[in-house]
């Protein structure tokens, strides 16, 4: 018998949705020939600004310039420390370090996998111990759901640090009625494929409510210009959107809202399903995730590997986001941790799948039957 396989994320079935628009949009775009911030970036940028409440937006090539771009902004030297998860992807961390940073890695809630405001207290004691001047702080908005800012921004506010949250995977979520984009010095995000908003490449973009920091990153983003393509008034990169990539997220763009509510409308269903064979994700009050992942905790004694094989075998894939902290990981190692042991993403990473999401999954009997045959 043939098992009906499911996308982990189903790109193919959003892209039917738009191209014809996106036809049309390319055509234009070959018409004019401006395939470097052309007239779509600029469109772009508005929009978003206006879709999260930020008054600017600078869009670049990718999610991890776009934490790189703030960094330079504010002038990273090799004795500052930058305090960011250890439960996440590489490239909060990676960002740090290639700017001769020093990454402090932070433990994460048991709970909601984002940054533990007491693990944060411990790092930053820490760094002042060895010598470290405490800069800033990355916030990562894991799976979707926003990171606990008003207690990261007391204890930020108390120790004179900013705060960069990076919401590569909570564009369009809400935090006690604010959309992610409006909080912190500045906001980072990526458009990387696979993300809630992603495009047909690599793509990013920062928001920010300073004109100050805008006008910088515009010019970082582009080797350091000033007000004439010869004219170099700081020492910047090479990181601009191009504009197909942006006519192609201005399409989705549209179709992001309905997104958003399909996206929880199957979380909703997962709750239900799978609520005591598993831990389903733990949302805050007065926050609302975008689900970029839907990632679940075993219980204690499940066989991870098994369910993955027993699932696969039934057409489900799955992923572990994260199988190892970054802290573990041996370019890491070196750099300094809040506690001598994260152990909550020590854990988490013994525990955690991720089950498909996306705003097309097929959420039938048949699935959900699957799905508990897996778990039990």
């Amino acid at each position: 018998m043939t098992t009906t396989s499911i996308n982990f994320i189903d790109l193919n079935a959003q892209h039917k949705l738009i191209a014809g628009q996106l036809n049309q949009a390319l055509q234009k775009i070959f018409a004019h020939g401006k395939y470097i911030l052309g007239p779509e970036v600029l469109e772009l940028e508005q929009k978003l600004s206006n879709f999260c409440g930020a008054k600017y937006a600078v869009s670049c090539a990718n999610g991890t310039d776009a934490i790189m771009l703030v960094l330079m902004a504010n002038k990273l030297r090799a004795n500052d420390a930058i305090f960011v998860p250890s439960f996440t992807f590489t490239a909060t961390a990676e960002a740090v370090a290639n700017l001769g940073g020093q990454p402090v890695f932070v433990d994460v809630c048991p709970k909601t996998f984002n940054l533990d405001p007491e693990s944060l207290k411990h790092g930053i004691a820490l760094a002042k111990e060895n010598g470290l001047n405490p800069k800033g702080i990355i916030t990562v908005d894991l799976f979707g759901q926003p990171a606990d800012y008003d207690s990261i921004s007391t204890i930020a506010n108390q120790n004179d640090l900013w705060i960069l949250n990076d919401a590569a995977q909570s564009f369009g979520a809400t935090y006690k009625n604010k959309k992610v984009g409006s909080f912190g010095l500045a906001t980072s995000t990526s458009f990387f494929p696979s993300k809630p908003l992603g495009c047909y490449g690599d793509g990013g973009c920062i928001f920010t409510d300073s004109e100050e920091l805008a006008s910088l990153l515009r010019s970082l983003r582009m080797h350091g210009q000033g007000k004439e393509r010869y004219d170099t008034i700081h020492i910047g990169t090479n990181s601009r959107l191009d504009t197909i990539q942006a006519a192609v997220l201005l399409e989705k763009l549209k179709l992001f809202p309905k997104e958003i509510e399909q996206r929880q409308a199957f979380a909703d269903q997962y709750a239900a399903i799978l609520k005591g064979l598993v831990e389903t994700p733990f949302v805050m009050e007065d926050v609302r995730s975008v689900w970029a992942q839907y990632t679940v905790k075993l219980p204690a004694g499940k066989d991870r590997q098994q369910i993955q094989d027993s699932l696969k075998e039934n057409g489900i894939p799955t992923a572990i986001h994260y199988p190892k902290p970054i802290h573990r990981q041996a370019p890491y190692k070196k750099y300094l941790t809040a506690t001598p042991i994260l152990k909550n993403s020590d854990d988490l990473a013994q525990v955690v799948l991720s089950l498909p999401m996306h705003p097309y999954l097929d959420f039938s009997p048949e699935y959900a039957d699957k799905l508990v045959r897996a778990f039990k």
